[in-house]
């Protein structure tokens, strides 16, 4: 049995549920017309165990699962309100899934190529990026060429990091840098070179998803020109880097895979051929691994796998600067919140907000937005008026990420509140979300 004949939606008893986002009634409709538990299941994305628990009476309140729900039945998002304009609506839902998993298969073929190839066959060449003709390219390169890179990347990163996006920027700078490749230098220049275009690409597709675009083909490219460098960080970087957007946009299993290949490199598989595990970097992005792993583990409900990544994180390593300090504790308030652990996540999100300050208001305002969430679900008064300053100031981001991981979630659950007040904020919220960044 394939899809679900879409005259199934238009039944009245169907749009109720849907309205009331009542799932356990819509799967006890679909075993009407003859849909088993296990067709359920595999459609969805789910055990069968936990379908049976929703046929049973549990809630469905996770808006990664009710999106998953809607594809994998074939039906618009919007008749669950989780989609709030952001699906195309000139293609088929099922064809626009089975695209994305495509390019999920195909990074995470490149990635298990890269990490798992004991240096015996180099990885190919994925297909060449759109790159503008109208640029002079230089005769020759140096290292203080590489090192001018490098600084570009940089200060690309620190805006994208403040104001969030940054896709065309990003992509336009990498598609340019990308052909230096073809310049004259020597190996050493040619693989400082590789080695930095690694990163910039590893930002750009991070910057496409921060930008509502799909990022996969940066990100295999990146691990290319990581693997041409023999660069074991730059190669578990991509991973982590790759991995967060799948575990951000629904796909934990997926996410999870590029975690462990990342974590693989790092810990001197025979992939390496370097002195990568001699990096100062390495501590700290092996508990970046460790905690995106636990964020994959609380999102599939593994309570005691997330619990034991989080604390494998935590071991050892001091956050650096301020920003790897917001993001850890904002990553673990989040953890915190998948595992229902309200008082743990607030206390997170806390620390995580006085440690970006003034100078990340990308991360600044996602921390704001969980926040708000999290005093709303606890019933605290002043959750309204912290909804009402993160919505004012997320409108300032171009982030279409942080709109979608956590402004519609506050929507979400400020619509349950009694009162015209939660009701208005839900609507600006929402407002917000479609508007076009």
């Amino acid at each position: 049995m394939g899809l679900l004949d879409p005259a199934f939606f238009d039944e009245d008893a169907v749009r109720a549920a849907l309205a009331a986002r009542d799932i356990g009634a819509l799967y006890r409709l679909l075993r009407r017309v003859g849909v088993s538990q296990r067709r359920i299941a595999e459609l969805t994305g789910q055990s069968q165990s936990e379908v049976s628990e929703i046929l049973h009476g549990r809630q469905v309140a996770n808006i990664r699962l009710l999106e998953r729900i809607a594809d994998g039945l074939g039906m618009p998002r919007t008749l669950l309100g989780v989609s709030y304009g952001e699906q195309e609506a000139d293609t088929p839902p099922a064809a626009k899934e089975v695209n994305k998993a495509t390019k999920r298969r195909v990074l995470i073929t490149a990635a298990m190529a890269t990490a798992l190839r004991h240096g015996t066959q180099a990885l190919s060449e994925p297909a060449p990026l759109a790159l503008p003709t109208d640029q002079p390219l230089p005769t020759h390169l140096g290292m203080p060429d590489v090192h001018a890179l490098r600084a570009v990347t940089h200060r690309l990163r620190e805006v994208a990091r403040y104001y969030g996006g940054q896709a065309g920027p990003f992509g336009a700078t990498a598609n340019y840098y990308t052909q230096w490749m073809r310049v004259p230098a020597t190996e050493e220049v040619t693989a400082a070179l590789a080695a930095a275009l690694a990163e910039l690409h590893t930002e750009a597709g991070w910057c496409r998803y921060d930008s509502g675009l799909d990022g996969s083909a940066h990100f295999t490219h990146a691990l290319w020109f990581a693997d041409h460098a023999r660069d074991t960080y730059g190669i578990a970087n991509t991973a982590w880097n790759a991995g967060l957007t799948l575990v951000r946009s629904g796909h934990p299993n997926d996410a999870l895979k590029l975690f462990q290949l990342g974590s693989l490199c790092l810990s001197g598989a025979p992939t390496t051929g370097d002195s990568a595990r001699d990096d100062p970097r390495i501590t700290a992005l092996h508990a970046r691994l460790d905690r995106q792993s636990a964020t994959a583990y609380a999102v599939m409900k593994g309570h005691d796998e997330a619990t034991r990544c989080l604390a494998k994180a935590d071991d050892g390593w001091e956050p650096p600067d301020a920003w790897e300090h917001g993001e850890a504790n904002f990553e673990t308030a989040v953890i915190q919140l998948d595992l229902n652990r309200i008082d743990a996540a607030e206390q997170f999100a806390s620390s995580a907000q006085r440690a970006y300050g003034k100078g990340h208001l990308v991360g600044r305002t996602m921390t704001g937005l969980l926040l708000a969430e999290i005093h709303i679900r606890a019933g605290e008064p002043q959750g309204l008026a912290l909804a009402h300053h993160a919505i004012t100031e997320v409108r300032t981001l171009h982030s279409v990420a942080a709109r979608r991981e956590r402004l519609i979630p506050l929507a979400t659950i400020l619509a349950t509140q009694p009162g015209t007040d939660a009701r208005e904020l839900a609507r600006a919220a929402r407002q917000v979300v479609t508007t076009r960044v």
